[in-house]
C-alpha cells in the first residue's frame, strides 16, 4: 500500500526552479532514502511534503488523501511528522518542555507518550530537566526524534540526521533509525551520507539539481557504479 504519493511536483524559490517534475512514492513499512549533494533538492521536496512549501503542479496524497494545500499543523495530527535540518528544537526550554510541544497541535502529548520516548531514549530521561541548548548534537537529534515520535506519526521524515555529528553518533542515529522500522514506523530519510541511507533503504532516489535521476532498491543503487564515484568514493 502506497502511504505516500508525490506526483510532478515543482518548487520555486522566486525565480530559482528547485524541484522539476519529481515524483516518488513511500509504501507503508518502507524505509525510503532521498540521497545527493547539497543544494539537490533533498530538504525542499520534504518541506514541501510537510506543507511548508508549496508545488505549483502535481499532487501529493498521503493515506490516499490530497495534502498539496494542507496547512502543516494539520499533517502532523494526520500522522505525518517532519524531523527537520538543524533539529529546529525549542532551546530555552527543557527536554520534557520539548517533548510535550511535539503533541501540542495533535493534542497527543501524554504522559505515557512521553514515557515511551524516554524508554527509547534513555539518555533523554536522565536529562529530562535540562535545558536543551546545552545538550550534545547527538542528543539533541534524539531530542528532535523524540520530538517528532510523540505525534506517534504514521510517516516519520527525517532530514539529515547525522549531520554535523562525530562518526560513533551517526552510528548510533542509524541504529534508533532501524529500531523504528522495526517497530512499524514509516520513514522517509533525506541524508547527505550516502552509505549509512542506502544500507537502511528499502529503496532509494538520487536526486540531482532538482530532478531524480535513478531510483531502486538501496542495495542495487549502492553497487550501481555511477552511485559509487558519485557518493562512495569509489
Amino acid at each position: 500500500m502506497s502511504m505516500l504519493t508525490v506526483e510532478n511536483i515543482n518548487v520555486y524559490y522566486g525565480q530559482i526552479h528547485a524541484i522539476k517534475d519529481v515524483s516518488f512514492e513511500v509504501n507503508e513499512g518502507e524505509i525510503v532514502s532521498l540521497i545527493g549533494s547539497n543544494g539537490a533538492g533533498k530538504s525542499t521536496a520534504l518541506k514541501t511534503i510537510s506543507g511548508l512549501l508549496r508545488s505549483r503542479t502535481g499532487s501529493i496524497r498521503f493515506l490516499d488523501q490530497e495534502i498539496g494545500h494542507e496547512e502543516a499543523y494539520r499533517l502532523v495530527g494526520r500522522g505525518l511528522a517532519h524531523v527537520p535540518e538543524g533539529r529546529r528544537i525549542f532551546l530555552a526550554m527543557t527536554v520534557e518542555e520539548n517533548l510535550q510541544m511535539g503533541g501540542y497541535t495533535a493534542g497527543k502529548a501524554t504522559e505515557a507518550r512521553v514515557q515511551d520516548v524516554f524508554a527509547r531514549f534513555p539518555r533523554l530521561k536522565e536529562r529530562r530537566n535540562q535545558i536543551a541548548g546545552t545538550l550534545s548534537g547527538g542528543e539533541q537529534q534524539m531530542l528532535a526524534m523524540g520530538r517528532a515520535l510523540i505525534s506517534a506519526p504514521k510517516l516519520l521524515m527525517l532530514d539529515e540526521p547525522s549531520m554535523g555529528l562525530a562518526p560513533i553518533l551517526v552510528g548510533q542515529i542509524f541504529d534508533i533509525v532501524r529500531e523504528l522500522h522495526k517497530a512499524g514506523t514509516t520513514i522517509l530519510l533525506v541524508e547527505q551520507n550516502a552509505e549509512m541511507a542506502l544500507k537502511v533503504a528499502d529503496r532509494a532516489y538520487v536526486l540531482e539539481s532538482g530532478r531524480i535521476t535513478l531510483s531502486g532498491t538501496g542495495s542495487e543503487l549502492a553497487k550501481s557504479d555511477a552511485i559509487k564515484k558519485a557518493y562512495l568514493g569509489g
